[in-house]
């Protein structure tokens, strides 16, 4: 068995999750409570939290395209990063750097989707919140989170079409360790 270790934000919001996975899941093993208020797992939500408005203020999916790069459809700023591993073509190299140019001028959207998170903490912090006005911020957090993850699933579909098979499959083992 090959392990891979990668330091991208899907990454580290992948290994974030698993830790509050593990670590809710051995307390429970153990007949133990798991305490709201206390505890690793908060501070390890909390992290994962700001890692992903840091992230996603950014530009950058955090992990909303993972569907796509596990799957063997890469992204360009991926595909980019590893250039000379995968060998592109000049040709390539410029689509690429399009279509990564595409996904940051979609930055409106991710702001957007920022915007509503903060105001879902803003109804909670004033004291404002009620049903509705919850039902209304989340629907719009959902409608937010769909166009930014369909701008970079849809990238994908676009990056996967400029590689050739062997670019792929050299991709997949790079990122995911397996062919």
């Amino acid at each position: 068995m090959r392990i891979v270790i990668s330091t991208s934000p899907a990454s580290i919001a992948v290994s974030i999750v698993a830790a509050v996975l593990v670590t809710g899941g051995a307390s429970a093993q153990h007949g133990g409570h798991v305490q709201h208020g206390g505890g690793q797992g908060h501070l390890v939500a909390q992290s994962c939290a700001e890692q992903f408005k840091k992230v996603v203020g950014e530009g950058r999916g955090f992990g909303m395209a993972f569907a796509a790069d596990q799957n063997g459809y890469p992204g360009p700023m991926h595909a980019l990063e590893l250039k000379e591993r995968l060998k592109l073509t000049p040709e390539q190299e410029i689509k690429a750097r399009e279509l990564h140019a595409t996904v940051r001028s979609e930055l409106s959207k991710s702001t957007r989707l920022l915007e509503a998170e903060r105001q879902l903490e803003r109804l909670f912090a004033e004291r404002a919140a009620t049903e509705e006005s919850v039902r209304a911020v989340v629907a719009e957090i959902e409608r937010a989170r769909t166009e930014v993850r369909l701008v970079h699933l849809l990238t994908h579909l676009r990056t996967r079409d400029l590689l050739t098979e062997e670019q792929r499959r050299t991709y997949h083992e790079i990122r995911w360790g397996r062919p």
